[in-house]
């Protein structure tokens, strides 16, 4: 039976401000926002630019409790949490940094490919990348 990932919770602080920097600023595309009044919060997803339906996505989930909160910004403990793959790394570097991204560790060249460490709006930490030919 053929299996893949759906989604990703990422845990937000706020739902709207989450959307102006994965939408507004990355690029992401809305893929649902719907409320779900039995337990007050929103069915939140996005997908990076040109991800293929049915991809994986991130589920952008709202902090519930204190102890929810307080894994926002630090859901991989300081290590680099989530990786965007890119066919153009100097073009999305370029836009990125245009929209205001904060690139935590420059451009590097390695056998796998090229690569950036940036923070998201909560300080997570991601990779851009560009896989080498062959990965």
């Amino acid at each position: 039976m053929p299996q893949s990932l759906a989604h990703v919770a990422l845990v937000v602080r706020d739902y709207d401000e989450a959307l102006a920097f994965y939408v507004g600023k990355l690029g992401f595309t809305l893929v649902e926002d719907t409320y779900q009044p039995e337990q007050d919060k929103r069915w939140v997803v996005v997908a990076p630019p040109g991800a293929p339906a049915g991809g994986a996505s991130l589920l952008l989930a709202r902090a519930a409790t204190p102890e929810q909160a307080g894994f926002i910004g630090n859901q991989a403990g300081g290590r680099v949490f989530l990786f965007l793959a890119t066919d153009d790394f100097a073009r999305d570097h370029a836009a990125m940094t245009a929209a205001g991204i904060n690139f935590v560790r420059e451009p590097a060249v390695h056998d796998y490919g090229t690569v950036a460490v940036f923070e998201d709006l909560y300080g997570n930490l991601w990779d851009l990348i560009q896989f080498a030919g062959d990965r």
